[in-house]
């Protein structure tokens, strides 16, 4: 069965448990790469790798930043990248000493947004290059997030939202579904930037147990 692509749009959202201790536990021999891309923070980008750490009991590494492939470019309706894109070349260049690669970028990215029926979404202008905060397989060992549409004045809530987002994608990979809990970090996005804000940063216990 091949696997999905779960998007962020305009977000990605929180968790109800502050504990994630079993978690942990599951993951401790896992490897994730950080791979940041052009012009990202390289400090910002140590901080996600310990975020995700502490989150998920992990080993990050941060990879050396590289551009992004040229054939991901698109402009339709602005320059962008396509997310899709992003993490098939992800996969095909993965580190062979780390398990996942999870992809860091200020450039914006999209994705296509289809329907249950796999049509894409109407108005077809709007989905068919949709902006998005980031995208993953589910499950997989790739996913890319952009600081793109996180960015805020106040630089601990934008850093805030970048830990959700990073969270919520790597939970895809290891085959988290969106959760209807509202206050789990896998609940799916809303297209609203206050989604993100509203929540908090915790797996729910249902999300924990599917992991385990």
């Amino acid at each position: 069965m091949k696997s999905n692509f779960y998007f962020t749009f305009i977000l990605i959202l929180l968790s109800c448990t502050s504990k994630n201790e079993s978690v942990k536990t599951t993951l401790k021999k896992r490897i994730v790469g950080i791979q940041p891309y052009e012009n990202i923070s390289i400090a910002e980008t140590k901080k996600i790798a310990q975020a995700l750490d502490s989150f998920y009991g992990c080993k990050s590494i941060v990879l050396p930043p590289i551009k992004h492939d040229k054939k991901s470019f698109i402009s339709i309706k602005s320059p962008r990248y396509r997310a899709d894109s992003i993490i098939r070349f992800q996969n095909r260049t993965i580190p062979s000493h780390v398990d996942y690669i999870v992809g860091v970028t200020n450039s914006d990215i999209s994705t296509t947004k289809h329907d249950t029926k796999g049509n894409i979404e109407k108005p077809t202008w709007k989905y068919s290059d949709f902006g998005v905060m980031g995208l993953a397989y589910r499950p997989g060992n790739s996913a890319i997030i952009s600081t793109f549409r996180l960015k805020h004045k106040n630089k601990k809530l934008a850093f805030t939202r970048f830990k959700k987002v990073t969270i919520h994608e790597f939970g895809h990979n290891l085959g988290l579904p969106h959760c209807p809990n509202k206050k789990c970090v896998m609940t799916a996005a809303a297209e609203k930037i206050s989604t993100i804000d509203n929540e908090n940063l915790a797996l729910c216990k249902s999300c924990k147990n599917k992991i385990n």
